[in-house]
């Protein structure tokens, strides 16, 4: 599947370097036309930086960091539509408006290889600075792990063996607050006149982002209980590994398995009854069936189904009306204090 996703994303760039003149229409002098993505609010004038991020966390990360954006720097979601990141695969559209930006932000995981293929190949006159999320946590980064219990994806290619790392970076409070001092000071590189502004904003918001931190301790700390099981992918390592908590699930948090078998959903309804676990948790984008089987299969088939938001599909409408980075974590947490209270 990665080959195939690899070769359709070179025939794109290769498309792309035929045509220098177009390129050309995607510096900064250009003047947006009807059919670019959609950015947020802000001056659209043919001088305006330009910042794209791939994500949801990312991009509202940058819109705190910007505040009231004193130089009317153009963001882009460039997963606007809520894609999902794992399955996600640059348009031509895409590669056009990552090369007229000035500063490209993107996770860095197995799902963005085609950004290695994008930068490597990408046109003389594009001055994009890319930033690798994964590559800015250094040591925090963790590989993906294949827990007892969970159905391993099936093996891929010989010669394609290398480490995985997880993906969903930005459910750790801890590391949502290390990346926002990492794209402030890239922000800061980037418009030197508003630096001192840009540092305000993102040392008000890690304030914010560290008494949310704190509160998730407290809550966690407060609880009997010490074990999640999810009937669903987990993309939650980052946050239990923070508060020192035990889970178990279905398949890993990047895993495109959607059908659980026998043996998985036999391990995670031994666990709900050994554990006397009183809920099985789900992400957003669940269908509900896996945590419906491991609950009704049970011994007293009476737990909660509760799901925790990975932030994996909010799209721009979304963010255009109101949801926010921490708003979802505020929420999660009150998931997770029904998850872990017994």
């Amino acid at each position: 599947m990665m080959k195939i996703k690899k070769y359709k994303i070179l025939a794109l760039i290769l498309a792309l370097a035929m045509l220098p003149a177009v390129f050309g229409a995607c510096t900064r002098e250009k003047t947006p036309g009807a059919d670019e993505p959609t950015t947020a609010a802000g001056a659209k004038d043919a001088g305006a930086l330009k910042i794209v991020a791939t994500v949801f966390p990312q991009y509202d990360w940058i819109r705190q960091i910007l505040g009231e954006n004193p130089a009317g720097i153009e963001l882009t979601l460039l997963l606007g539509s809520g894609s999902d990141l794992h399955s996600y695969q640059p348009t031509m559209t895409d590669l056009l408006t990552i090369y007229g930006s000035d500063l490209f932000v993107y996770v860095g995981g197995e799902s963005d290889k085609w950004v290695d293929d994008a930068m490597n190949t990408k046109p003389g006159d594009s001055a994009v600075v890319a930033v690798n999320l994964l590559a800015g946590l250094g040591d925090a980064v963790k590989e993906e792990e294949v827990k007892e219990g969970m159905q391993a994806e099936e093996e891929g290619e010989e010669g394609e063996e290398e480490a995985e790392y997880d993906e969903h970076v930005w459910l750790s409070l801890k590391n949502a607050a290390a990346l926002t001092r990492v794209l402030a000071e890239r922000i800061g590189a980037l418009d030197p006149q508003n630096k001192a502004v840009y540092t305000a904003n993102a040392d008000a918001y890690i304030e914010k982002l560290n008494a949310l931190d704190a509160q998730y301790r407290a809550a966690v700390d407060a609880s009997p209980v010490r074990t999640l099981l999810f009937g669903d992918r987990f993309p939650f390592r980052c946050l239990v590994d923070d508060y020192g908590l035990d889970y178990y699930a279905a398949f890993v948090g990047c895993s495109a398995e959607t059908e659980a078998s026998f043996e998985t959903l036999s391990f995670l309804t031994g666990k709900v009854d050994e554990l006397g676990l009183k809920a099985i948790l789900q992400i957003e984008s669940s269908d509900g069936s896996i945590a419906k089987t491991v609950r009704d299969n049970s011994k007293t088939k009476d737990q909660q189904i509760l799901t925790l938001d990975s932030m994996q599909s909010v799209s721009l409408s979304d963010a255009e009306n109101g949801t926010a980075y921490l708003s979802i974590m505020e929420s999660n947490l009150e998931v997770l204090k029904q998850a872990l209270a017994g």
